[in-house]
C-alpha cells in the first residue's frame, strides 16, 4: 500500500474498533474449530433472505455458501429460467427470479455483475433497493466496461458505486477475492482467509460481517467507502489470499 494513503486511517480507527466488538459468528456449515474473538453483543443483525443480482461465478458461489449456512436466497438474471438447475441443486432454500424480484426479496442484496452494468441497476431498481443493505462486488475493467471504468479506478470504487447506487446502505465486499478462491478457501482449516469490507453505514457493516463469516471467511473492516480504493484492482491485496492479520498489516490497520 502507498504510504501516502495511511493517514486516511486516522478518522476511521474508532469505527473499526467499535465494530470489532459487535461482530457475531452466525450459524454456518463451515466448522473452523476456532474460538470467535468477538464478544456477544446485545443487538444482532437479523438477516434470513438474500437477493442475488448476477448469479455467475461469484454470485453463484456465494449462493451455495449461504444456503449451506442456512440462509434463503433468490438467484436472478435477465433469464431466470437458466438458473433453475442451480436452484434445484441448492435445494428448498433457493429460488429464482428477475433482478427486480431479487432486489425486492432480500433482507440484504448482493450485486455481482460486471461493473459497467451498475449504472443501469441503480436506475432500474432504485425503488426496490432503497434503504437496503447492498453488498457490491464488481471491479472496473476498461477493456470490458469502457470509459466509466477508467473514471471509477481514478475515483475509487467505493465513491463511484455510492454515486451509482444512491439511497442504499452500500458495502464494498467480496471484490478482492477470486471466484476460484471463494470455493477453495471457504471454511479452510487454520486462520480463515480474510475478506475486506468498506462502508459508511455501521449497521450495513455488521450485516456484511455476518455474511462473510457465514460464507466461511474472516471479515476485516477497512473503513468507510473512501477506503474501498485500498483493496481495488491493482492494489497489493487484490485477489491475494491473506489472513486477517496479514491483510491488516498490508493496509496499515491495527488489530
Amino acid at each position: 500500500m502507498n504510504s501516502a494513503a495511511r493517514p486516511r486511517t486516522a478518522g476511521l480507527l474508532g469505527l473499526a474498533s467499535a465494530l470489532a466488538l459487535i461482530f457475531l459468528p452466525v450459524p454456518s456449515a463451515h466448522a473452523t474449530g476456532k474460538t470467535a474473538p468477538a464478544k456477544a453483543p446485545a443487538e444482532t443483525v437479523k438477516l434470513r433472505k438474500i437477493g442475488i443480482i448476477g448469479s455467475g461465478k461469484v454470485g453463484g458461489s456465494l449462493a451455495r455458501l449461504w444456503v449451506k449456512a442456512g440462509y434463503e436466497v433468490m438467484l436472478s438474471s435477465r433469464h431466470p429460467e437458466q438458473l433453475k438447475p442451480l436452484a434445484q441443486q441448492l435445494g428448498r432454500k433457493a429460488r429464482t427470479g428477475t433482478p427486480r424480484e431479487a432486489a425486492a426479496y432480500g433482507d440484504a442484496v448482493l450485486i455481482a455483475v460486471p461493473y459497467g452494468a451498475l449504472p443501469q441497476i441503480g436506475r432500474d431498481y432504485a425503488k426496490e433497493l432503497a434503504g437496503k443493505i447492498v453488498l457490491e462486488t464488481g471491479n472496473p475493467y476498461p477493456q470490458r466496461d469502457g470509459p466509466m471504468a477508467e473514471e471509477a479506478r481514478r475515483k475509487g470504487t467505493g465513491e463511484t458505486s455510492k454515486a451509482l447506487l444512491p439511497g442504499v446502505k452500500l458495502v464494498r465486499a467480496f471484490n478482492a477475492i477470486s471466484a476460484v478462491d471463494l470455493n477453495s478457501q471457504a471454511g479452510r482449516e487454520g486462520p480463515l482467509a480474510a475478506v475486506p469490507l468498506a462502508s459508511d453505514d455501521t449497521h450495513a457493516l455488521k450485516a456484511a460481517a455476518e455474511l462473510v463469516k457465514a460464507a466461511g471467511f474472516e471479515p476485516v473492516i477497512v473503513g468507510g467507502l473512501e477506503r474501498a480504493k485500498d483493496f481495488d484492482v491493482g492494489t497489493s491485496v487484490y485477489t491475494r489470499v491473506l489472513t486477517a492479520e496479514e491483510l491488516r498489516k498490508q493496509l496499515g490497520i491495527p488489530d
